[in-house]
């Protein structure tokens, strides 16, 4: 049995019946049983600290799992025991620790050491209590849920009391004693470094349950104030502003205290209790997808959650998934703007730092940030911050912005102590609360200030309809894999004597690519998108009923037959029960007629849709813009339609983060091509050289033009960018005169011609496809500052006028001159 005082043996001979009655623990992993029921080498238990009440369900579960009896004796010539802890009482109230080396421990190794055949692997389990939130049944038990902090005899009593139905048990992976032996080397060195070995894997799956041993705010901020990066920032500060060292101090401190979280475990068990009343309320449930690309990583990696950012609800629902999945929530870089009273407080008890929106001009005030942030790194604590920066007023992903993502790169290479890898994350909302406020800035209004009153005014909004969300994790991006390729002299695990190596950059700009590739393709196609795809593509955004229900289910088939990832998640629904979905959500309206029901939206849910539409445009993107070389041909020949997708992809992948190369584009078409055919809206003619759509007026034919003017708005813009050039003509005007005509008079083709969507006439769409433009040396800035090109942009129009029909080149064309 494990090493015991005789007053520990009375206790369990006194406490194992009541405990093993009351007890309900909850087991990881799940297969335990599979893994060991039939286990080569002798077992011995390792639990971190003394517990009899641990003992007890150790031994409970072990006869449950049919695994070896933790209080049975090992054969000789092994030790009786077989199963100590690290970690003993000194004291009868046991709030003292004796961390000397077990006897175990030490018999195990001489054992071991004197017999070649012989070997033991040693299993270290994690029992915590209170660690199963979503079956706490009282504030009361959160308040005795598991931490790090030591607790004493009457502590344990009441956890377990209170605590024992909401057990979590975790068994890690067995370590052989003979792996800590090393030849010639003395059997006492292999006990030390066997028991810090221990230390180490039994620490990281606590860490990895209830979060790393943060210490309280004022000692991290004691911790980034006593660094020498931000000693040598305050002398410079001095020297800059010839102030004291006292008062250089204080600015250095403000500015800790400023960022630093104030971490609660406390606080986070009782908000998710709180939460989780709060969806069932809000929401029509929560969608967990690829969850597993996070347990692959979260061992033995620093963790640094890159989602996209689509409401304030993102901060909650991400951390509150994965504190019940039993992980460690991960502290969150928010903006200062949030740092409002009494919520901002809260939100540093969920693990919220703050940082300001610019770093510019001042150089103490990022050297402190990069230290807590390399702190943060270095302490084990996963990361969370949102790669657009800012919310999405549109439903696309907006550029990435860079800096945190350097600033995490330039941490880990001054101190790179365990491996990072990005863990991208994609929500999917049926319904926003900030819905409204998204349309009324596009439109011009100014952006509304984080506020009490703000969050106030939001409240009566919450008792409608929100559906369903999802997260869904994308592919995991491995920062050591990216340094690889940019960096590939550099020795991995040795830190990086230069501040900021040349190659800094192009490894940033590659790493944040990836990052939002990675989350559009875990985008997840509700049935709430697919409506959109479809009617907002038509002229009044209005369908036939039956038409409705055979588009969307179009569209359903194309994403499930040919996904375009292996994590992209496509809803289950037919066509009928999107359609009743859509109409319990308010989205669509019903119209009765003889002939068949129309079903339509409003114009001011129309525009609410768009952002749902552009959620998940990048997944049928490919289709679309195929079935757009169709409107205005028939029949169309395999090359020209490669030649056309490679002649606009580029400006299509930049700006809907798309995941194929460029390189991949041909073998891409080829395949859409074949999922079009599948479907019966192309077929292959002349021997699989050419490409024909059914005939005008079929059903089929129908569909395909509908399917394309998804995608025919982003070819209408970039063709109205091109037009306004040929217009002014090369040399003639600047690229901001440029993107405010296109952006006038994509407003005013938005209220002749389309649906008044304010994101069709988005400011920044014109400014990225023109940064692009030039990127490509299509076009290029002469040292006036004007744009200058050459026949290559007229070739690039006459490529649009082979996809545009005839009445779309019109309606650009009659906005650029007149």
């Amino acid at each position: 049995m494990a090493d015991q005082s005789g007053w520990d043996r009375l206790l369990l001979t006194v406490l194992r019946g009541p405990i093993s009655v009351w007890a309900r623990p909850h087991v990881l992993p799940e297969d335990l049983r599979k893994r060991y029921a039939q286990h080569p080498r002798p077992i011995c238990y390792v639990l971190d600290r003394h517990s009899v009440a641990d003992m007890v369900v150790l031994e409970k579960v072990a006869k449950a799992q049919g695994l070896p009896d933790p209080m049975q004796a090992l054969k000789p010539p092994l030790p009786s025991r077989s199963s100590f802890f690290l970690e003993r009482s000194a004291n009868f109230w046991g709030d003292r620790v004796d961390r000397r080396i077990p006897v175990t421990m030490r018999e195990l190794v001489s054992a071991v050491a004197k017999d070649p055949t012989l070997d033991v692997d040693l299993l270290p389990v994690s029992i915590l209590w209170g660690r199963a939130p979503d079956k706490e049944a009282s504030w009361f038990r959160l308040l005795l849920s598991e931490t790090w902090d030591r607790v004493g005899r009457f502590r344990r009593m009441l956890s377990v009391i209170v605590n024992g139905r909401n057990l979590f048990v975790q068994f890690g992976e067995p370590v052989s004693v003979r792996s800590f032996l090393e030849e010639g080397k003395e059997p006492a060195r292999a006990v030390r470094r066997g028991t810090r070995s221990l230390r180490t894997l039994l620490g990281r799956q606590r860490a990895a349950a209830i979060g790393p041993d943060l210490s309280h705010q004022r000692t991290i901020v004691t911790q980034v104030l006593k660094a020498g990066s931000v000693r040598r920032a305050m002398g410079d500060e001095m020297r800059s502003k010839r102030i004291s060292r006292r008062e250089a101090l204080k600015v250095a401190t403000d500015y800790a205290v400023e960022i630093a979280a104030n971490y609660s475990h406390v606080f986070v068990a009782i908000m998710a209790r709180a939460l989780s009343w709060f969806w069932t309320r809000l929401y029509d449930g929560v969608e967990l997808h690829n969850f597993s690309q996070l347990q692959k990583i979260v061992d033995g990696n620093e963790v640094i959650y890159v989602p996209c950012h689509r409401s304030h609800i993102d901060y909650l629902l991400l951390s509150y998934v994965i504190y019940y999945k039993g992980y460690a929530v991960p502290h969150i870089a928010a903006g200062i703007n949030l740092n409002m009273p009494v919520v901002g407080g809260f939100l540093r008890r969920g693990g919220a730092f703050y940082m300001r929106r610019s770093f510019k001009g001042n150089a103490l005030y990022t050297m402190v940030f990069m230290k807590y942030l390399g702190l943060m790194m270095a302490r084990g604590h996963s990361i969370e911050y949102f790669i657009e920066g800012g919310r999405s007023r549109t439903g696309r992903l907006l550029p990435p912005k860079t800096g945190m993502l350097s600033m995490t790169l330039r941490s880990y290479l001054r101190e790179p102590r365990r491996p990072v890898v990005f863990l991208p994350v994609y929500f999917g909302y049926e319904r926003l609360v900030e819905g409204k406020t998204y349309v009324g800035e596009l439109s011009g209004k100014p952006k509304e200030k984080e506020s009490i009153w703000g969050m106030l005014r939001t409240l009566p909004t919450l008792k409608n309809r929100f559906g369903k969300v999802h997260v869904s994790f994308g592919e995991p991006v491995h920062l050591n894999d990216v340094l690889a390729i940019h960096a590939p002299q550099r020795v991995p695990g040795q830190p990086e004597k230069s501040e900021r190596p040349p190659w800094l950059a192009g490894a940033v700009d590659d790493l944040a690519t990836r990052i939002m590739t990675n989350i559009n393709s875990a985008a997840c196609a509700t049935p709430i998108s697919l409506l959109a795809l479809a009617l907002l593509a038509t002229p009044k955004q209005a369908m036939l009923e039956s038409d409705l229900t055979r588009q969307v289910e179009l569209y359903a088939s194309l994403l499930r037959q040919a996904p375009y990832s292996p994590l992209a998640w496509t809803t289950d629904m037919d066509g009928a029960s999107m359609i009743r979905h859509g109409e319990r959500m308010e989205v669509l309206q019903r119209m009765k007629h003889p002939l068949g029901d129309v079903m339509k939206m409003t114009e001011e849910t129309s525009v609410l849709m768009t952002y749902f539409r552009n959620n998940v445009l990048h997944l049928i993107a490919m289709p679309s813009l195929i079935a757009c070389c169709f409107l205005n041909n028939r029949t169309m020949s395999i090359a020209d339609i490669q030649r056309l997708m490679r002649r606009i992809y580029p400006y299509v992948r930049d700006e809907l983060s798309l995941r194929w190369k460029e390189s991949d584009i041909d073998a891409a078409v080829l395949e859409a091509l074949d999922d079009l055919a599948n479907h019966g809206l192309l077929e292959a003619v002349e021997g699989n050289t050419q490409w024909r759509r059914q005939p005008t007026g079929s059903s089929e034919a129908v569909q395909l033009s509908v399917l394309a003017q998804i995608t025919v708005q982003i070819i209408e813009r970039y063709y109205l960018v091109i037009s306004v050039l040929l217009k002014s003509g090369s040399a003639r005007i600047t690229p901001d005169a440029l993107e405010s005509q296109c952006q006038l008079m994509a407003q005013r083709m938005s209220l002749l011609h389309e649906l008044n969507s304010p994101e069709f006439f988005d400011k920044a769409l014109f400014k990225s496809f023109i940064e692009l433009l030039r990127a490509r040396k299509v076009i290029d800035v002469n040292a006036e500052g004007r744009l200058v090109f050459n026949q290559i942009l007229e070739a690039v129009a006459e490529d649009a006028q082979i996809v545009l029909h005839e009445q779309i080149r019109n309606s650009v064309l009659q906005v650029t001159h007149t």
